[in-house]
């Protein structure tokens, strides 16, 4: 069976792969079953009508002639009169180019033919003959005939008087004009599947076609961008499930550009960034061991870079090892009740000083409700909170002031972290929390800062939002929302 639908297959497809062969396989094998079963019923339905109407047409014959002679027996009696009454119906017969009415004696001998093709004498023996012969009732036989060989169709009807069978009036016919009829309605039923067929044959192969050549243009690209072609696209031709598809390819290969880009960026930001504290620590250190430095003040200062610098190398390990958890799953909160008001004050009080020390003047706005304690983690908010001063400080301090407030809204508390610098340019502020992304800021930071700010904040069920603040002092400001009581 196997064999059989390989070697099919070869047949119908022979240079036919993949989808356009499974497709067409399955659609055009399924047509032929059909149109061979409605071919070969419309031959088997043409092939009975034809019998059926010939049999009747006879059948209603040779009931016409048994019925005349019952009447014609019912005025003559005289037996030479009644050959002589066959011998008259047979020889006045019309039909003779398409029947042949045969006029029979009681034992089924031939005594009168209408075309004189069947010998006086013969007993052609057929079936209508002897069932007629046993029940004296009209009777029918279809074969083949031993004196032509060719298949023919027969009705004998009875000729009765007094109750006593004295013929019998038979006819027949020829059933091959009937079979070259149905051979040819079977040929063009044959010829109509056929071009239907074809026909079909076409109009899927192009409807496959306009599916599967998108589909190899589309993997082709997929290649290219698995090659390192990231941000190519794929032109759009349909607007259906292949049009979607396209779309998704397009938007994942500009997001894997994007990506791209970013981590370039971030591995040239970190590079630079890395490099300028080490530089300073280096030279520093340096002065310091081989004792260039001028005097106790040069060293202190010295030691103040050298601690300074430490610790931001220290946050941006930090920021990385975030990062790291955050991409791996091991980024995890130790959720407790907590008291959020002071962590933020903590926090404020915390950069006060160090920002005073730079000419940046930091406010806080405190509310009087007092917050109910809320689940959270401590450790990752704080950092939330010193990341958003940090960033206050380095893209908004040309403002030297920066503004803090918390308060109650519906059923959310809102923290808000204002700068007044020159803000965020407005495309880029729908990227700003996207890890890696810097923008056109020329401020230092990694790039994954906000990133991680953001994963805090949602794993809190709060929201993050960053945008520029809407007065004429312009600067940054951004939002935290988080849940009150859950």
């Amino acid at each position: 069976m196997l064999r059989w639908k390989g070697i099919r297959t070869k047949i119908l497809f022979p240079k036919i792969k993949g989808i356009r062969r499974r497709w067409l396989l399955n659609s055009v094998s399924i047509l032929v079953m059909i149109l061979a079963v409605v071919v070969v019923a419309f031959s088997l339905f043409i092939k009975n009508y034809y019998n059926d109407s010939i049999l009747t047409d006879m059948e209603n014959k040779a009931r016409t002639a048994a019925n005349y002679f019952r009447s014609y027996f019912n005025s003559y009696s005289s037996e030479g009169d009644d050959l002589t009454a066959a011998q008259d119906y047979v020889s006045s017969f019309e039909e003779g180019t398409r029947l042949e009415l045969q006029f029979l004696d009681p034992k089924g001998r031939v005594i009168y033919s209408s075309n004189g093709l069947t010998l006086s004498g013969t007993m052609p023996g057929t079936g209508d003959i002897q069932t007629l012969q046993n029940s004296e009732e009209i009777a029918s036989w279809a074969g083949l005939s031993e004196q032509t060989g060719e298949r023919i169709t027969a009705v004998s009807a009875p000729l009765l008087h007094n109750g006593e069978l004295v013929g019998i009036m038979r006819y027949v016919t020829s059933m091959r004009l009937v079979e070259r009829q149905v051979v040819v309605l079977t040929l063009v039923a044959v010829i109509l599947a056929v071009s239907i067929l074809i026909l079909v044959y076409i109009s899927n192969i192009y409807f496959v076609r306009s599916i599967v050549d998108p589909v190899k243009n589309i993997t082709g690209i997929a290649q290219r961008i698995a090659g390192g072609s990231y941000g190519i696209q794929v032109e759009k031709k349909f607007d259906d499930e292949v049009g979607d598809l396209t779309d998704a390819i397009n938007d994942m290969s500009m997001r894997i550009k994007q990506a791209e880009s970013m981590k370039s960026g971030f591995i040239y930001t970190v590079s630079n960034e890395l490099r300028t504290p080490l530089t300073a620590i280096t030279g520093w250190a340096e002065t310091i061991m081989n004792g260039e430095a001028r005097d106790e003040k040069d060293v202190r200062k010295g030691m103040r870079i050298i601690v300074s610098e430490a610790r931001r190398l220290s946050g941006m390990v930090e920021e990385l090892l975030e990062f790291s958890r955050i991409e791996d799953g091991r980024f995890t909160l130790s959720v407790e009740p907590m008291d959020i008001k002071a962590e933020l004050e903590d926090a404020v009080y915390t950069y006060h000083e160090f920002l005073s020390a730079e000419g940046i003047a930091v406010y806080h706005t405190d509310c009087e409700e007092e917050f109910p304690p809320i689940p959270g983690d401590p450790d990752r908010l704080r950092q939330v909170f010193c990341n958003l001063l940090d960033n206050a400080a380095k893209h908004g301090g040309a403002g030297k002031r920066i503004d803090t407030a918390i308060f109650p809204e519906d059923s959310e508390i809102v923290i808000t972290v204002r700068d007044y610098g020159p803000g965020i340019p407005p495309e880029e502020l729908p990227n700003v929390k996207y890890k890696f992304y810097k923008g056109s800021s020329t401020a230092r930071g990694s790039g994954i800062g906000l990133a991680v700010c953001e994963e805090i904040i949602s794993r809190h069920n709060g929201e993050l939002i960053i945008s520029n603040a809407e007065d004429e002092d312009g600067g940054c400001l951004v939002e935290i929302r988080l849940p009150i009581g859950t």
